[in-house]
């Protein structure tokens, strides 16, 4: 990849408008529809996954046409719904999002904090949907539910989906890794296939409804076994992740030194209301 993005121009104030009117007429419709039927499907949490995964098709790929923005991806084939996987994402662009909704694949389940929930639409049809959502600040309950997490993955055959970074970066630069994803990974054995966003902060930044249409180039890598990864070796685990993505990264999005890699926490919690 390229160590400066080329340049490009945002689009214009009124087209902007326009374009988050489209966005907000398709999201709509399709999030009270998919919650409709998400209703009828409250028996079978497989279920509402699978719904969940052709809502996220729809929507994320649609919202990215709207917005102009071109997912070019690399290593497509890596991501695969016959092979459950962790799959973890580097996070600087709300363009990261609509893509891993269209990216994950089908029996993905999406892993978020559980403040998504508070997004209007959106966050009402994914707590409808069965994927799992993070509470950060409590560890007991943490502990406590890698065990569920184990049987709900191992039962559905599923693959995860998630940011391990937390939050955006408001630089583009890569943050720290929480260490949710090395006690998933732990707990269910998936192997961890990192997915590698480069310059989607150029396209569409954080916090900002300040969208420039153009390619996204996106990598998946090599998956990483994870069958000898153990609870007492958190650290250096997340630190080989960290690794692979600071590799990967070109030099605008590098982290400044390896001494932003991760520091020691404790594992969220992972809420499983039904099995």
């Amino acid at each position: 990849m390229t160590s400066t993005p080329p340049e490009r121009r945002p689009v214009s104030k009124p087209s902007l408008v326009a374009r988050i009117v489209l966005a907000f007429l398709l999201i709509v419709p399709v999030s009270i529809l998919y919650m409709a039927l998400c209703a009828v499907l409250v028996p079978s949490r497989y279920l509402r996954i699978l719904a969940g995964n052709v809502y996220g098709k729809i929507i994320g790929r649609n919202v990215l046409r709207t917005c102009g923005i071109r997912p070019v991806i690399q290593n497509r084939e890596r991501v695969d719904s016959k092979r459950p996987a962790l799959y973890v994402c580097n996070h600087a662009s709300t363009a990261d999002m609509w893509v891993g909704m269209w990216l994950c694949p089908f029996a993905g389940c999406g892993v978020a904090k559980k403040e998504v929930a508070h997004i209007p639409f959106f966050g009402q049809a994914y707590y409808l949907s069965g994927h799992l959502m993070l509470d950060r600040g409590n560890r007991e309950r943490a502990i406590a539910s890698m065990e569920k997490v184990k049987a709900v993955v191992d039962r559905h055959g599923l693959s995860l989906w998630m940011w391990p970074e937390g939050t955006r970066s408001r630089d583009g630069r890569l943050q720290p890794l929480k260490k949710g994803f090395v006690h998933l990974a732990v707990a269910t054995g998936l192997p961890v296939v990192p997915v590698v966003f480069h310059d989607a902060d150029v396209l569409w930044p954080g916090r900002t409804f300040q969208i420039t249409p153009g390619d996204l180039h996106i990598e998946v890598l090599e998956p990483i076994d994870t069958s000898n990864w153990d609870s007492d070796r958190v650290q250096e685990h997340a630190d080989e992740v960290w690794a692979v993505f600071q590799r990967s990264l070109g030099p605008r999005q590098k982290a400044l030194s390896t001494s932003e890699s991760p520091t020691a926490e404790s594992p969220p919690s992972v809420e499983t209301p039904e099995q």
